[in-house]
């Protein structure tokens, strides 16, 4: 079990380091900072929940930067299934979404 999950870790860890292997640019958070009241009206209150589905609103503040990217990246491509964030994410450039991972990786 222990190098099973040894294993696990290392093959996230390897994942996560592959992006700025392949030329991830990070963002600029004063820029995300501009963008980010819209998610902060669900991802920064303490206790929200979505109301269809039914279920916590995950708060994404200190996320890895690049994982924000991706997660809104494939929001916008279809890769992952929300409506709402699927309507917050269709508008978005790639620089765009860069700004709003950078912002919430530093917010606490």
């Amino acid at each position: 079990m222990r190098v099973k999950t040894i294993l696990l870790a290392t093959f996230a860890g390897v994942a996560l380091s592959m992006g700025s292997a392949h030329g991830y640019e990070e963002g600029d958070p004063a820029k995300g900072r501009q963008l980010a009241n819209t998610c902060m009206g669900c991802h920064g209150i303490e206790g929200a929940r979505n109301a269809y589905p039914s279920y916590r609103v995950p708060r994404i503040g200190g996320q890895n930067e690049q994982y924000l990217f991706n997660a809104l990246k494939a929001y916008r491509d279809t890769g992952r299934e929300h409506p709402t964030m699927r309507a917050q994410a269709a508008p978005m450039t790639d620089e765009e979404m860069r700004n709003l991972a950078a912002f919430f990786a530093q917010e606490r």
